[in-house]
Parts: C-alpha cells; structure tokens; sequence
C-alpha cells in the first residue's frame, strides 16, 4: 500500500497540470497573450517605420457573452475599429462594436467624396486618411498622436511619447521630445502638407505636388506641429525679439503657416525680383531683395487661431482674416490711428513685444494673435524722428528703418508698396 502512494500522487499531478481548476471548481481556459491595441491609423510611415495596422492573424478577444477569450480573429473584430470584438446582443451578432463605430463607418463612407466635414478632425486642414476601405478620424498619425497628447494634457509640458509619427517609445530622459536622433530629424522636418514625408530643403512641403496642393486650397492656415522646426524657428524668433523691459515674454501655444494663392505669390517674387536686379543684395550674402521677417499686431474679432479655428470670418472688421486672406492694403492706411511717424506706409518691426502692443482681441479668448511676415527691405533709409508725410520711400531707397533712439523706442519697418510684403505666419500666444 505505502509503496502504491507515489504512484498515485504522481497519476494526481498530471491530471491537475492538464485540467486546472478556479477557486470556484470550474475548468480555466488557458491563458491567452494579451496584445495591446494600436491607437494609431493604418498609415504609412516615412524613413522604414513600422506601421500598426489590425492583425490578419488569430488574436486574443472577449465573447460577448460568456467574457471567456476566444479566438476569433479577425472576422470576429469590429468592421470599424478592427481592434474590438463585435457586439452580441444575445441574438445575432452586429458587424460594429458599438453605436460609436458604427457611426464613424457611416460617417466615413460619405465624407470620402471630400466635402469639408471629410477633413481631419484634430487639424482641419488636411483630408482624413482613406486606407481603401474606411476613412479614418485624422490624416495622419502625427496628427492621431498630437490629439492623442493634448487630450492627455501633456503637449508643451511633460511629453510623453515620442513625438516622431508612428513612434510610441518613450522620448529620451532628460526632457527630449524623441527617442533617438533620427526620430528627431524625421519629426522636426515632415512636409507639414502631408505629414508623411521630409519637407524640401527651403520649403515646408515634400515636392511640388503637396506644395501645388496647399497653394490651389489657399488663403489658407495649416498648423505647424509642436516640435517641428518651423514650430521652433518662430517660437524662438518670438522669444528673442520680445524686448520690452520689465515684461515677460508670453508662451507661444500656436504656430499656423500661411498658405498664400499663387497670383498673390506672383506678385510679391515680381517686386522681390525687381528689387534685387537694382540692388544685388544676394551677391554681398544677403537674402534675395533683402528679405527679411517682421512683426505686425493687428485687430482680431473672431476666433481664428484658437485651437481647431481655422475657418476665417466675413467681418470687414476683422483685420487679422482680411491680412491672411488678401494680404495688406495700403488704402487702409490711417483708418484706426490716423497717423503714422513716417506716413502711408505698412509697418512691421522686428520687435516681438512692440507688435504685441497693436494686437487686440475684439473675442472672447486667452490668447492673442500676432503676424510674422515676409518683406522686401531692399535698400533701407534709417531715419531717427518722424517725417509723417511720406508716401513713398526717399529717392534711391525702399523701405524706410525707424531706429531706435531718436523718436522711437523701439524699431519700425516701413514698405509703401502692397507687393513689398505678404504675412507667412499667424503666432498665437497667451494673452
């Protein structure tokens, strides 16, 4: 008998081993893998990065009924989401997980015709992403990822993914933004059109055709991602300018290109053109018709700027939508002050916090707005007190340089032809 003891505890372990039992008596499944669903779009990403899209393969996933994992791959899967089981509502099984992706589908069939409502819904300016079966919710999955951080409350403060497309790692320690060099360069120079591939040395888009694409939709804003180099170029110019003493230099939140029509492209390069033939600026390592960026604080009535406001207002009033949208217009001059220091001209200044004492707020808003522009300086004539009957610059000059020290505390710009400058970007900033 005590020799027949081993043998029957040894008969015990392995019918225990193969049938497991719950606390309550009853047979466990074996455990499944579990496999953490992609929170990005089935996109393609630039530079070899792998993209995340729902698995063809058997999965892990949840009966509805029994909550018992099965495995039903992917024709068990939400027709929507791909990344949940369907609902069973104890009779039949639905193709949708829920009434909200079986909205989505309903919504993404007929926004892929391109009406305004099949935009991205993070940046609204550029087309949802169409995978050749559903449209998804954003256009990229830079845009997926940058919703997905502001809604965590984490953009511009502690970032906690790395913001490459794609890219869920960790960022670097040490307050990175990126998880290695090459996600840092891929991040901060994306053609801000697509979002998919490396902007063009001395453009914001890819190639021509996204270039061709943004111009034919304008006047236009798209917004520049927080960590891309644009973003950085014109916080930091922003930052450097602010000059007044005893102010602190508010946080830039927003930063929006402005996509000009080519007709009004035309016009400036014509001037630019122009300008240089009589000055040779380039030759002597400056920038074509000395080109320069300035500063201009204007009047805002509507809310354009503020987060998911890209649509201008039809208020004549507005002066920021009429800037953006038809460029300035000399013929307005003196409607608000009715005077200048150094007559009908447009002014700009390469003063930050001087351009922010003309920015107003006619809204309801915690942040202001200001315009960088593009202007043609050409041959400036420096001038130190005011000469307020000028309509054009002196003769042999361009523009007009108020420095400061005489009448001024700070710098002016002035051009007096409407083809010496046109805005390049729209900066919102805390009010």
């Amino acid at each position: 008998m005590a020799s027949a003891l081993p043998l029957a505890l040894s008969l015990l372990g392995t019918f225990a081993s193969a049938y497991p039992l719950t606390s309550g008596g009853t047979q466990k499944s074996a455990p499944q893998p579990y496999i953490a669903p992609s929170t990005q779009p089935p996109a393609s990403i630039p530079g070899g990065l792998p993209a995340t899209a729902p698995s063809s393969q058997s999965s892990g996933n949840v009966n509805s009924t029994s909550g018992a994992l099965t495995t039903t791959g992917a024709k068990g899967l939400c027709d929507s989401c791909q990344l949940r089981p369907k609902h069973f509502d104890g009779t039949k099984t639905h193709p949708y997980c829920s009434k909200t992706c079986a909205t989505k589908k309903t919504n993404g069939a007929s926004n892929s015709s391109g009406s305004a409502s099949s935009n991205c819904i993070f940046c609204h300016n550029r087309p949802k992403y169409f995978d050749g079966s559903k449209s998804h919710d954003y256009c990229s999955k830079a845009c997926a990822k940058t919703a997905n951080t502001h809604k965590k409350g984490t953009l511009n403060n502690s970032i906690a993914v790395c913001q490459a497309p794609g890219c869920t790692n960790p960022p670097h320690s040490g307050g990175h933004e990126y998880c290695s060099i090459a996600h840092k360069n891929l991040g901060e120079n994306l053609c801000i059109m697509c979002m998919q591939a490396p902007k063009m040395a001395h453009s914001h888009f890819c190639n021509q055709t996204c270039a061709d694409d943004a111009e034919s939709k304008g006047p236009m804003i798209i917004e520049v991602p927080y960590g891309h180099s644009t973003f950085k170029s014109v916080a930091d110019q922003f930052k450097s300018s602010w000059r007044h003493v005893g102010s602190t230099c508010p946080t830039v939140k927003q930063v929006y290109k402005i996509v000009t029509p080519k007709t009004q492209l035309a016009s400036y390069n014509a001037y630019k053109a122009a300008v240089e033939s009589r000055g040779q600026f380039v030759a002597s390592g400056r920038s074509e018709g000395n080109e320069n960026r300035r500063w201009h604080g204007t009047r805002r009535v509507c809310n354009l700027g503020d987060k998911g406001q890209t649509q201008f207002c039809n208020s004549t009033t507005c002066s920021l939508c009429c800037i953006i949208r038809t460029s300035y217009d000399i013929t307005l001059w003196g409607k608000k002050t009715g005077w200048g220091r150094f007559g009908k001209g447009i002014y700009t200044s390469s003063t930050s916090s001087k351009s922010n004492d003309y920015s107003h707020n006619d809204c309801k808003s915690n942040l202001k707005a200001i315009l960088l522009n593009k202007v043609v300086v050409g041959k400036g004539c420096k001038m130190l007190q005011d000469h307020t009957t000028l309509t054009t610059p002196p003769s042999g000059f361009d523009s007009v340089l108020a420095e400061k020290g005489g009448s001024l505390n700070y710098d002016e710009l002035v051009v007096y032809n409407n083809d010496a400058i046109r805005p390049s970007f729209l900066v919102m900033y805390e009010a």
